[in-house]
């Protein structure tokens, strides 16, 4: 583990926007890997051009691929408008929400980013912890400043309002396979020195069937400073009843920055999705959920399943944010991978002052 900086973002006035501050652009990494979604690669592609094509009309896309002759595929497919931008940089996996860079603006207006260490995940899959080096090949392109904090932390993991608050788990901040040398009150102080928060927020475990041990982002999300959509299971039969309403009493009993309340909105869940089991993963639950939702320009990028529950996931997101339309896509494909839009994506954030915008 590399020594913390001596001058950490929060010191020098950066912080990390809510997802809604306008975006430069939005990042993705081409899927590939048969291993992640066995029998599915091509519907995963499929569903990356629906995502490209809701993006592209409101934000800049920049795309990691492998080669040129992969960029010819996809150009090919998709037409390559002016608005995707292409980079040949060797990726094991497509979750570039976990092992991206995770950007900040600062007090002039400027963006940073950190380059956290990823482990992928508390080290489940050697092989994807290549992925690790991807925010310091962009750092050449990016041209920006890039912090190092030297402890290992997911993209998934955090989930900020912009005015302060960083709402995350403990199942997954706390787990020995992440910092086991940190402490509770160490582990804040990194979010507060490199996120540029005042306060945290703590959540206690994840849905059934996460790999990365209680994602925030399959969980509760910000949607305006003071309001938070929260993924509650509405049958007490099932698994993640009990764990979803532990983490909604959590939810009402906290208050922001400065000690409101929040407001707290409720997503169903999409019920059983899952399949079989294989000989490195549990597939009988897979991690689908609606708060896995992407917020960009003017569109909400939001996974279904085929469920009944998938229109009640539009009108509420719809009407917590009615300033964007909200696409559904169809991503029972994509979440055999163990995720979906938002640990796929990373946002990049415009230059400005204005956190909350």
């Amino acid at each position: 583990m590399a020594k913390p900086e001596a001058k950490t973002p929060a010191s020098l006035g950066f912080r990390m926007p809510a997802e809604w501050h306008a975006h430069e652009s939005t990042w993705l990494t081409w899927p590939k890997d048969p291993e992640t979604w066995p029998g599915r690669v091509t519907h995963v592609e499929e569903i990356y051009l629906r995502m490209i094509s809701a993006l592209i009309p409101h934000e800049t896309v920049d795309l990691l691929v492998d080669d040129e002759e992969t960029e010819q595929r996809v150009r090919a497919r998709c037409g390559a408008p002016a608005k995707i931008r292409f980079h040949h940089i060797q990726t094991v996996d497509s979750w570039i929400r976990d092992y991206g860079p995770n950007f900040l603006t600062g007090p002039g207006g400027e963006v940073a980013f950190n380059d956290w260490i990823f482990n992928a995940w508390g080290d489940k899959y050697e092989e994807l912890k290549k992925d690790d080096g991807v925010p310091r090949q962009l750092e050449s392109f990016l041209g920006l400043q890039r912090f190092s904090p030297g402890i290992v932390m997911e993209g998934g993991s955090i989930e900020v309002n912009g005015t302060g608050c960083v709402l995350t788990t403990e199942q997954c901040l706390l787990n020995p396979n992440r910092n086991p040398q940190l402490s509770r009150n160490e582990i804040e102080q990194y979010l507060k020195d490199y996120l540029g928060v005042t306060k945290v927020l703590w959540l206690g475990e994840g849905i059934v069937g996460d790999d990365t041990d209680g994602h925030i982002d399959d969980l509760a999300r910000f949607v305006a400073p003071n309001v938070i959509v929260t993924a509650l299971e509405e049958d007490p039969l099932d698994a993640n009843y009990e764990i979803l309403q532990d983490n909604l009493a959590r939810l009402r009993s906290m208050t922001d920055a400065n000690g409101r309340p929040f407001e707290i909105v409720t997503l169903p869940m999409p019920g059983i999705v899952g399949g079989t089991s294989t000989s490195t993963r549990d597939l009988d639950r897979l991690p689908a959920s609606y708060a896995n939702f992407y917020i960009a320009n003017n569109v909400v990028l939001l996974p279904v399943f085929g469920h009944a529950n998938d229109a009640r996931a539009v009108d509420t997101l719809q009407q917590v944010l009615p300033d964007r339309r909200v696409v559904p896509i169809n991503c029972e494909p994509l979440v055999w991978g163990m995720g979906t839009i938002h640990c796929v994506s990373q946002q990049q954030p415009t230059p400005s002052t204005d956190y909350t915008d």
